[in-house]
């Protein structure tokens, strides 16, 4: 089981990577908000522990950011804050369990086996693997081939084409990629979906008798096989 730990206590976190790892668990540490969202954000954990109360981005902040993400790997949530109402907002958020501070290491060692064996007994519905035609794309690993030819993305290509790939055959539009793929909940006025989108069609297209990037006149964007005419 792999865990991770968000926690700004360096003290408090030194404590819970050893313990986690005393109990045969591999552990690791994100001492912000900001750097536990790109940890948990590559889906690798099988549980995360975050204090709420969390630099750069707080802990309920980090947990909704990764719940519109469509993440679903379990939270358990360490805060001093023990009141019923805070309980309540941490559940509400995305959290799977709450843990006031202080606590017994060993309670806290069974919560978390609690998720994960609860994680592992549900099917995971997300596939790991995306295809369309001669392109698939491998979530776990990252990598990303057509016609067996392998294609380096950036990061923020990676999940560019992973959201259109999740939406297959369905127009994206521009609100939906600027929140799922740029976790903006405004429209800067900018034209870096055009940019990325542009620099992904150059990849994933050129070169290749049938493209599979599509513009949609007037809507968004597409990924299938074939056109019907009312692209731009």
């Amino acid at each position: 089981m792999r865990i991770l730990i968000i926690e700004d206590d360096r003290e408090a976190a030194s404590y819970l990577v050893k313990a986690f790892r005393e109990a045969g668990y591999v552990a690791d540490h994100a001492a912000d908000g900001l750097d536990g969202y790109a940890m948990a954000e590559s889906g690798d954990y099988d549980v995360l522990v975050v204090d709420r109360m969390l630099p750069k981005l707080d802990g309920l902040s980090l947990i909704r950011s990764l719940r519109e993400q469509t993440i679903e790997t379990p939270v358990l949530i360490l805060s001093a804050l023990g009141q019923v109402d805070d309980r309540v907002k941490g559940l509400r958020a995305g959290g799977d369990d709450y843990l006031p501070k202080p606590y017994a290491f060993s309670e806290l060692l069974a919560r978390v086996e609690v998720l994960a064996r609860r994680r592992a007994s549900v099917p995971s519905a997300e596939p790991t693997i995306y295809r369309i035609a001669d392109l698939e794309l491998d979530r776990l690993s990252h990598r990303v081939t057509r016609s067996g030819q392998e294609i380096v993305l950036q990061p923020r290509e990676f999940r560019l084409l992973e959201y259109l790939m999740r939406n297959a055959n369905k127009v994206v539009t521009r609100t939906m990629l600027l929140e799922h793929v740029w976790d903006y909940h405004f429209d800067p006025q900018t034209n870096v979906i055009d940019v990325h989108v542009s620099r992904l069609r150059a990849k994933i297209d050129k070169g290749f008798d049938k493209p599979l990037i599509h513009t949609i006149r007037g809507a968004g964007y597409m990924v299938r096989v074939g056109s019907d005419g009312d692209e731009e």
